[in-house]
């Protein structure tokens, strides 16, 4: 790993849902760090964590105990207003369906959480259509998701995780929705946006084949977090 502070760091991490002898212990003792510029994939069957160590590296959900940091800021004292603030500006989150507004076309929705930030009408435009052209989808910015293809969708839905240039960009299946031959597209424009941005991804997949081009892979067993490679 690199001597450099990571864009995500997990020391010692608890979470536990319920209370008493109800109570399930999810994750015990986790351990994660992720550099800028890396890409990590999460591959764990369903029930191991999957989702809660998503959510906890997303600001949705706290730990019990252990440290949680992003880009050098410890989360888990922060209030609720700030936490959000760190979801909105530092961190990007992209789902196995693509949650894109349907009344907007796809510069629109790119541009939304750019006017949320406080970024300006024309400049959250000017940005929305270089992150379409880099996708190569940059003739179909006025077209709304209905009228985009699965991977256009998909790709428009990276376009927004990422466009408030967050430090951390969180995945679940991005590609699990998609045919193979799309799914590598719409798998290595994410993986180029990553390298060329800098940014920390943790990319939750069931394709090992995806899994095995990203730096390294880890899974969830026993309430750890392992490296496979």
């Amino acid at each position: 790993m690199s001597s450099v502070e990571p864009v995500l760091s997990l020391t010692d991490i608890r979470r536990t849902y319920g209370e008493g002898a109800h109570a399930i212990t999810v994750l015990e003792g986790a351990e994660l760090q992720i550099d800028r510029g890396e890409l990590v994939a999460l591959v764990a069957p369903s029930g191991a964590g999957k989702s809660t160590l998503l959510h906890l590296a997303g600001l949705l959900e706290r730990p019990n105990s252990g440290q949680l940091t992003i880009g050098g800021t410890e989360c888990g004292a922060l209030v609720d207003s700030a936490r959000t603030r760190m979801r909105r500006l530092d961190i990007g989150f992209i789902y196995q369906f693509h949650h894109l507004l349907p009344e907007l076309d796809a510069r629109e929705n790119i541009a939304l959480p750019q006017r949320i930030a406080g970024r300006s009408r024309d400049a959250a435009n000017v940005r929305a259509d270089q992150l379409l052209d880099y996708l190569g989808i940059g003739p179909r910015a006025t077209h709304r998701p209905s009228e985009l293809s699965g991977g256009e969708q998909q790709r428009v839905a990276i376009a927004r995780a990422v466009a408030n240039q967050p430090k951390l960009l969180l995945a679940d299946e991005p590609t699990g929705n998609l045919d193979p031959s799309t799914s590598e597209l719409v798998f290595n424009a994410l993986t180029d946006l990553v390298r060329s941005t800098g940014l920390a991804a943790l990319i939750a997949t069931h394709n090992h084949e995806l899994a095995a081009q990203m730096d390294r892979t880890v899974t969830i067993e026993a309430g750890k977090i392992l490296q496979v490679h």
